[in-house]
């Protein structure tokens, strides 16, 4: 069985309740049930923190013993180099995904840390941006 984290940074932790013209009304704790009970062949865990450091932190503990990364570093994707540096500095592939099409939003958030060290990304698919990412490791 194949050992995925999904790592959700900053803020993300109020999807349902935040700008939902953007990141939709569902909760990702209800949405991570349900990514559970679908793919069961999976053993998936999360963890969110609106903590740069904690995220460093967190990919550290993680890089070398699992089988993959869902990485929404959020808003730090646009500017933390740390997170960048400990992607690069992982064993485990990591698959950066954002709710939003990053791309059709402020200029700032066209430029990520992460893309340069990830195995790929998936953006603008709303929730189902995680799903795409997880399938991506079948």
């Amino acid at each position: 069985m194949k050992k995925i984290i999904i790592i959700n940074g900053p803020n993300l932790n109020l999807l349902g309740k935040r700008e939902p013209g953007i990141y939709g009304a569902q909760s990702f704790e209800d949405f991570y049930k349900d990514l559970k009970h679908t793919y069961k062949g999976f053993e998936l865990s999360y963890f969110q923190s609106n903590i740069e450091g904690e995220l460093i932190d967190k990919l550290q503990a993680v890089g070398f013993s699992y089988d993959g990364i869902i990485l929404n570093a959020a808003a730090y994707t646009h500017t933390s180099v740390g997170i960048g540096d400990a992607i690069k500095a992982i064993e485990t592939p990591v698959i950066e995904v954002h709710i939003s099409n990053t791309f059709a939003r402020e200029e700032f958030r066209h430029q990520s840390y992460i893309s340069p060290n990830a195995k790929g990304v998936i953006l603008g698919f709303g929730l189902q941006s995680y799903e795409l990412a997880l399938q991506s490791f079948l």
